[in-house]
């Protein structure tokens, strides 16, 4: 609590000192993000310093994103995906290129997380936030460390799994298990994938997305995957839980704020970017949701004990056998299909 007031009290300061010279437009700004994926008083401090009125609306998964945008009718002016479905939406021409003249704090972010692959030359997008895929397990449910994918197919766990109700992040688990690459481009190694998944079906409490945090914390079930910043969140409600990278490695991924190719006001979305990029403002989001930020004048304004937690920010030794997910491209009907075999099935 005491972090959060100096938060606020600077990011008072800052509104101070530039309010003078932002007027009212009175303009809407269409935003679309994830679930639970931002604190909702930096929404309440933007319009009161940019006179905009923010329309804010959320999603489960990026593939539930893409249909969304895909299939038009709805207009967004930002939205914050991850790096495999940037990297599609650059392909496919949905994102339109960012001036990144008008992104005065673009130079907070640190450098390891800029010109990556998936938008090579920074023109798409800015950084937001990044993080690991693990296994969370409550250490009084569980008798013995988990260390492994594999643990997940342990029958002595049944009805005490939860999986992500997310394609890629699934048949990443899987994927990773059997000692593949979870950016396979082979057929059959998709298909032992699934195959594994619909095996452990029968053990499993449940697929969930943001609903995982509530079930795990209140000990409903003992064992789930899960997003790093999930886990920060729901270790400092239970103290019971612990979170691991397993053996075999992980998916280390990268959400990015950009702006739609049909975007109808593209100068607040970039002024929101540009807020949401200010140290404050991020400090204040990565406080509030427990995911990491790639903002280090932000990460220095947290508890010392989020600075020094090897789940928020791990070591880069922690981080080598990960890794970044790619667009599927031409296969993706088939991950599509795959996908569908698995959650169709008994």
């Amino acid at each position: 609590m005491k972090n959060k007031i100096i938060l606020m009290l600077t990011l008072v300061l800052a509104i101070g000192a530039v309010a003078t010279g932002c007027g009212g437009n009175e303009s809407t700004l269409n935003v679309y993000n994830w679930g639970d994926y931002i604190d909702p008083e930096v929404l309440n401090l933007f319009e009161e310093e940019y006179g905009v009125r923010v329309v804010y609306d959320t999603y489960a998964t990026n593939e539930d994103l893409y249909v969304k945008m895909k299939q038009g009718g709805s207009s967004y002016d930002v939205v914050i995906p991850s790096d495999y479905m940037i990297e599609r939406m650059i392909r496919e021409d949905l994102l339109m290129e960012i001036n990144m003249d008008n992104i005065t704090m673009l130079d907070k972010v640190d450098d390891r997380f800029l010109n990556l692959d998936y938008d090579p030359d920074n023109s798409y997008s800015v950084p937001y936030m990044w993080g690991t895929v693990g296994i969370i397990y409550n250490k009084t449910m569980v008798d013995r460390p988990l260390t492994s994918w594999a643990d997940l197919w342990d029958e002595e766990f049944e009805g005490e799994i939860i999986m992500l109700n997310s394609q890629r992040d699934t048949l990443a688990v899987a994927l990773k298990k059997l000692g593949y690459s979870l950016n396979t481009r082979d057929i059959g190694e998709l298909e032992e994938a699934r195959d594994a998944l619909i095996e452990q079906k029968p053990i499993v409490y449940a697929y969930l997305g943001d609903e995982v945090k509530d079930v795990i914390v209140g000990e409903e079930a003992a064992i789930a995957v899960v997003w790093s910043g999930d886990a920060v969140a729901m270790m400092d409600e239970n103290p019971n839980l612990e979170y691991v990278i397993p053996s075999e490695g992980t998916n280390l991924w990268f959400d990015a704020m950009v702006i739609p190719s049909n975007a109808q006001n593209a100068e607040a979305a970039q002024q929101f970017i540009n807020f949401m990029t200010r140290p404050e403002i991020a400090a204040m989001n990565a406080d509030y949701i427990g995911y990491s930020s790639p903002i280090p004048e932000a990460v220095e304004m947290l508890d010392e004990e989020i600075q020094n937690s090897s789940v928020a920010y791990p070591s880069d030794d922690m981080l080598v056998n990960t890794e970044v997910f790619k667009d599927p491209q031409d296969i993706i009907s088939e991950y599509d299909r795959i996908w569908t075999e698995i959650t169709s099935a008994q």
